[in-house]
């Protein structure tokens, strides 16, 4: 008896071990813009596991759920300019258009769907967009295994960082 209850905490132990390290966790980034103007990213971070990170499984030219599981949110308190373009205070999602040589950025108004978070893909929200925005492109110093959104705190605001593997992607966002 106590062998097999042994088994059975090993069973679950192990289990909860490989899930956890297969999912895309939740993450969150924030930039404080200064006068109480905030901006709040939420999504959650695929790993690499080895798979390469856009042009096999997620090929370019397809729109892309910007993380894992229900699309990315993007909730700004004030209006704010991304990347030369201006955003109403309010609550978004947050799409990107990959190919080889740039990353556009899609932010989308529709957030929900049957009162339930919008899902990332198959992405069908084109007449809901707000904006589509090129990034600048750059290479971090070392590969990135998971996903990340960041925001980096700049003079005139911050700039939204996404980084995985190989790829660095930017854009400048500032008060309006």
């Amino acid at each position: 008896m106590q062998k097999r209850i042994a088994l059975l905490v090993f069973t679950i132990l192990t289990f909860t071990l490989f899930a956890s390290a297969q999912a895309s966790p939740p993450a969150s980034a924030s930039c404080d813009l200064g006068g109480g103007k905030t901006i709040k990213t939420d999504y959650s971070s695929p790993r690499l596991k080895g798979r390469k990170m856009v042009g096999g499984q997620d090929p370019y030219g397809k729109v892309w759920r910007n993380g894992a599981n229900e699309a990315t949110n993007f909730v700004t308190s004030a209006d704010v300019v991304v990347g030369g373009t201006k955003v109403p205070a309010g609550s978004y999602t947050l799409f990107v258009l990959p190919t080889a040589e740039k990353w556009t950025l899609i932010i989308n108004k529709k957030t929900t769907k049957a009162g339930k978070p919008l899902w990332g893909i198959p992405y069908t929200y084109e007449s809901d967009e707000l904006a589509r925005i090129d990034m600048k492109m750059s290479k971090p110093s070392s590969p990135v295994e998971n996903f990340t959104i960041a925001y980096d705190k700049t003079s005139s605001g911050c700039t939204l960082r996404e980084e995985w593997d190989t790829t660095r992607a930017s854009v400048d966002i500032s008060a309006k």
